[in-house]
């Protein structure tokens, strides 16, 4: 894989054949918390980054999507700034910036809380880009 950000149809064919490959629970899991994040953000941009890493984002990153052997995880780069009222983030609970969810084999996510975590991540983002614009002087 390349280190090289790839968004656009490219990318969603590199995620697609990152879920082919995983022909067991983990390549189930994030096709189901993926086609949650197009329900959630319908306009989320797909890109593959550092290394293979599935990305979503919508004016910034909303969340990375990772496969171990125990776990996927799903990293949302501001999560520590989410209301998190169904407690799905589980891990990563100590830094500033981040929160992650990890589901093991065998556990399920509620969909509708973790669209609603998409949802306020991709609504903070585009208030940071509004912010950012404004702050561009005029003429």
């Amino acid at each position: 894989m390349t280190t090289a950000p790839i968004e656009g149809p490219a990318a969603t064919a590199i995620i697609d054949q990152k879920i082919a490959t995983l022909d067991d629970w983990r390549g189930a899991t994030l096709s189901r918390m993926r086609a949650l994040i197009h329900e959630a953000v319908p306009d989320v941009v797909e890109e593959v980054k550092w290394m293979g890493t599935p990305v979503w984002s919508s004016d910034g990153i909303i969340c990375t999507g990772e496969t171990y052997k125990a776990v996927v995880k799903l990293t949302f780069l501001k999560g520590a700034s989410l209301a998190d009222p169904a407690a799905l983030f589980n891990s990563s609970l100590d830094g500033n910036a981040r929160r992650a969810i990890d589901i093991p084999e065998g556990s399920a996510v509620d969909g509708e809380a973790f669209k609603a975590l998409v949802r306020a991540a991709a609504a903070l983002n585009a208030q940071g880009g509004a912010k950012k614009r404004r702050a561009k002087p005029a003429g």
